[in-house]
């Protein structure tokens, strides 16, 4: 092994904490040679009898560093160094080093809890803070602190909060940092172009570097869409340099030419994505152009869908694009953005435990027998939500049961080296002897690229089972191996006829879809999302699809992979998805509840039918509902009025809606509407208070006012001028004082003997006094049959006229 990279500097520092506390961290810059020359390191302390695991991010990386290994150990990987990844594999009874990635540990620690033979495992590039990445070291934690105390742990990162880590590992884990290589690093700023698409940006930004460096040109774009259209343009301009890409659907061969220097000595130009950020070194490359793109998956929760977003990188991770020109030399980096831009962008990435998929983490946990995300060590623990969401998708597979706790079907998901959705759909079809149909398209949907691109996962099936490629042939390799692992868990027929379409919504079945239109653009999902499809494609025909992958946003998520589907049959083989029930709804527009007999596949309606008999209970429920919500409208305004009036607090409306079982419940019995007579709401609701509180209510607010005539009124206690009353002017005569409600003057609003207002009043003494002299003159000449006495205060109360009044008196 080479000695001068920096890292052998504080290396025997890192073995002796090893040594004395078990757990350390070490922070060391892109270049100082930790991810190739510590695990070799350990071989040779006292305590390391078993294997060291090393984890690395990505296939790419894991290959790499242990191909590197094995060739400073004058070895092949797969001897003293082997590596361990899903397409790809070198080990032997030799290996004491075992690179792999970090979905495959958190496979093995969950089915090992002890790590038997492992004496240390390694966390490369834990900034990176990937989902596996943060549960594999929490499980670690928890078996370290219960089963194997002797277990080492070493998280190491170029950038990363060592205190925060150290915190994370225990009080004695110390913080251990290298210095890299101090190759000088030049920053040029290029500028956006908003006006131009990211390729042609880039591809102009490579001329450039290509002109005015030498070396080798390494240049980040956001994905392989990208990668494709920026080679195209490159190859035209500069057709004898070797444009090399560099991503995970990428073949080893022309990951391993990517990684190496030309064998012929021409300077190459390598089009990456963000897998080549950190833990590869890539030879001869003294040159970086960065778009200052990232793409990331996020789990959307309300569309069920993982899609990929396009966002600026962070400064972390730009740092570390630029930090790949300096490696083995000086170097620059060229940025398509201003320098005045630079620190508006996020500081580092978020983890992906804030936006991936949770089901995977949470059946993991199941497994491990951990019912509370909380009890376990993590750095930044799981949302909440995120968790509840994954264990309610867990349910409807069978994997969990109602108090979280997995399942025996459970058990044979997570022996699975598959997401529980994708595990589902090869678990059904070794079920229905089609194991190796199903592990095939569940390999698809993983693999981008695989089998061309295009939505329709039929036709990619048959160009992969065609396609002779080395990396068509691992990945065959590997669908076989999943589908003997799940025919080895259920007893299945040999061979089965079951349609790839229902393999896939055996394992999403919220995912099956029916057309909504007749151009086949717009799908309604059993989950009741909806879903967008290019009208052109071919399964726009079909009337049903089994969805197994969409991108874009919970509202039209663009259909990316489906199959074409029959309703015979889901009704022949997941007969156990439609449900028949009685479905009651509201309508608005007729007020009353509807009942419908329906057979459903989720929110998707098959058939429908009038319910001769729903659950009157229900229908009341449903009528109670709606009555609560529009209490203002349904209920006497009178009363209500009346009632906060006198400060009633049983009648008022909030009240009123906690108590509606009681008094409102007994009202729409045997009813579909809200059509309840006024007089029996009235009934019911004064039925809610007892004698105390009907007395001060009448006392309080009184419903009517009796004039001196003897009629009749009621009280308005509605108007912003409550208490009110309207009344004729000569039913108040002989009246010398203004009536009273409780401590407040009841407005009078006078009429005309026609029932026009005169005026209205809280003084009706000094109203008698003062302008009764004009509305006199005026009623009198208009209404001359009637009464209008100059002091009508010592007048008898009458409605009758002048006449009538004679002769008969009062």
């Amino acid at each position: 092994m080479p000695d001068h990279l920096p890292i052998h500097t504080v290396l025997p520092d890192l073995l002796a904490a090893l040594r004395t506390s078990g757990a350390a961290v070490l922070v060391a810059p892109p270049g100082a040679g930790k991810t190739t020359a510590v695990a070799p390191a350990l071989l040779g302390e006292h305590w390391c009898t078993g294997q060291v695991i090393l984890l690395s991010p990505r296939r790419v990386a894991a290959r790499a560093a242990a191909e590197r290994m094995a060739e400073l150990l004058g070895e092949k990987a797969g001897e003293t160094v082997g590596y361990l990844t899903r397409l790809d594999s070198r080990t032997s009874a030799r290996t004491r080093v075992l690179v792999m990635t970090e979905a495959i540990f958190v496979n093995r620690i969950v089915e090992d809890p002890e790590l038997a033979g492992v004496s240390a495992v390694l966390f490369d590039e834990a900034h990176e803070r990937h989902l596996d990445s943060d549960l594999g070291l929490a499980l670690a934690l928890e078996s370290r602190a219960v089963l194997r105390e002797d277990l080492r742990l070493c998280v190491m990162s170029a950038t990363i909060d060592g205190a925060r880590f150290a915190r994370l590992l225990g009080e004695q884990a110390p913080v251990i940092e290298s210095e890299g290589r101090a190759f000088p690093l030049e920053i040029r700023w290029l500028g956006s172009s908003p006006d131009k698409r990211v390729e042609d940006a880039m591809a102009q930004a490579v001329l450039t570097a290509w002109r005015e460096e030498s070396g080798d040109v390494l240049a980040f774009l956001p994905g392989v869409r990208e990668i494709e259209r920026t080679r195209e343009r490159l190859a035209e301009r500069l057709p004898d340099v070797p444009i090399l890409p560099l991503h995970g659907q990428v073949e080893p061969a022309g990951q391993r030419a990517a990684i190496r220097r030309d064998p012929q000595g021409r300077r190459r130009i390598v089009l990456a994505t963000a897998i080549a950020e950190t833990s590869l070194t890539l030879d001869g490359v003294s040159v970086v152009v960065d778009s200052g793109l990232a793409r990331h998956a996020e789990f959307d929760r309300a569309a069920g869908t993982t899609h990929l977003v396009t966002r600026r990188a962070s400064q972390a991770s730009v740092g570390q694009r630029a930090g790949r020109a300096a490696r083995q030399g000086p170097g620059v980096a060229y940025r398509l953005w201003e320098q005045a831009a630079h620190p508006g962008r996020p500081e580092f990435d978020l983890p992906e435990i804030a936006t991936a998929d949770l089901a995977p983490l949470a059946l993991s946990l199941a497994r491990w027998g951990t019912a509370d995300p909380a009890s376990l060590a993590w750095l930044d623990p799981p949302p909440a939500a995120s968790i509840a969401s994954a264990r309610e998708r867990l349910m409807r597979l069978g994997a969990l049961d109602g108090e979280g706790r997995i399942t025996p079907r459970g058990e044979m998901l997570a022996a699975l080296p598959l997401d529980p959705a994708h595990g589902a759909m090869v678990l059904f079809g070794a079920e229905q002897g089609a194991a190796r149909e199903a592990a095939k398209i569940a390999l698809l949907l993983q693999e981008r690229g695989l089998g061309g691109r295009g939505e329709d996962l039929g036709a990619r099936l048959q160009r992969w089972n065609a396609d002779r490629s080395p990396r068509a042939e691992a990945s065959r390799k590997l669908a076989a191996r999943w589908a003997e692992r799940a025919a080895r868990q259920v007893a299945g027929p040999a061979d089965g006829d079951v349609p790839s379409a229902i393999l896939l919504a055996a394992g999403l079945p919220d995912n099956v879809a029916r057309r909504r239109d007749p151009s086949g653009e717009h799908w309604l999902s059993a989950g009741g999302r909806g879903f967008v499809l290019d009208p052109a494609s071919p399964l726009a025909r079909a009337e049903w699809l089994a969805i197994g992958d969409a991108q874009g946003q919970a509202k039209g998520a663009r259909i990316t992979a489906a199959l074409a589907l029959e309703e015979a049959d889901l009704e022949r083989w997941l007969p156990e998805r439609i449900e028949r029930r009685s479905v009651l709804r509201w309508n608005g527009g007729e007020g009353r509840v509807e009942a419908r007999l329906e057979r459903r596949l989720g929110a998707i309606v098959l058939a429908s039918g009038p319910d001769p008999a729903p659950d009157p209970a229900a229908v009341v429920d449903i009528l109670v509902e709606k009555a609560v919500e529009s209490l203002g409208t349904l209920l006497p305004p009178e009363l209500l009025a009346r009632a906060r009036y006198a400060g009633i607090e049983a009648l008022l409306p909030e009240a009123l809606a906690e108590t509606a079982d009681l008094w409102l419940r007994p009202l729409l019995e045997g009813r579909r509407d809200l059509a309840v007579s006024r007089g029996k709401l009235v009934d019911a609701l004064l039925g809610q208070l007892d004698w105390d509180s009907r007395q001060r209510l009448d006392r309080a607010a009184p419903r009517e006012f009796v004039s001196p005539a003897g009629t009749h009124h009621a009280i308005d206690y509605t108007g912003d001028d409550a208490p009110s009353v309207e009344v004729r002017v000569q039913a108040l005569f002989g009246l010398e004082r203004h009536p009273m409600v409780g401590d407040t003057p009841l407005l009078l609003k006078l009429t005309s003997p026609a029932g026009r207002p005169i005026q209205a009043t809280r003084d009706l003494p000094g109203f008698w006094r003062g302008s009764w002299a004009e509305v006199r003159k005026d009623m009198k000449g208009r209404y001359p049959k009637h009464r209008w006495p100059e002091e009508p205060w010592a007048e008898a109360p009458s409605l009758k006229t002048k006449n009538a009044f004679s002769n008969g008196g009062a």
